[in-house]
């Protein structure tokens, strides 16, 4: 049996499914594990968080926003890289995200391009990391 290399894994929180699947191309033509989740509570409850690198997550979403969910995956997983995008920046000046500066923020429509180069950057950054199990 060969060992391989463990692939990054990065998490996608998106409640548009056309916004997810065009991420998920772009993560895996860079050669990036991709987990996909409409929902953030979906991503929260899920056996597999823990095995998760960097979160991406839209800002605007029903139930619990993009902001919130940030708050959360930082309570759980303290240092874990966030990058957020949204359509709608007016929701950042309204509840700035405080704390530590590993949070992102991309405006839609984003260059993708400049979205791998920021989870690559983010994923190279040191960080606290939960033991795996």
């Amino acid at each position: 049996m060969t060992d391989h290399p463990r692939r990054s894994v990065i998490a996608v929180v998106d409640d548009d499914p056309g916004m997810l699947q065009s991420i998920e191309s772009l993560l895996k033509s860079a050669d990036y594990e991709v987990r996909l989740f409409s929902t953030a509570t979906a991503l929260l409850e899920d056996d597999e968080f823990p095995d998760i690198d960097c979160l991406i997550s839209d800002v605007a979403m029903p139930v619990m926003d993009g902001l919130e969910l940030a708050r959360a995956v930082q309570a759980a997983r303290p240092g874990l890289p966030v990058i957020l995008v949204t359509g709608r920046p007016d929701l950042l000046q309204r509840s700035p995200l405080a704390g530590p500066d590993h949070y992102r923020v991309f405006k839609k429509p984003f260059n993708g391009q400049e979205l791998l180069t920021a989870v690559a950057l983010m994923l190279r950054s040191p960080r606290p990391r939960p033991p795996r199990s």
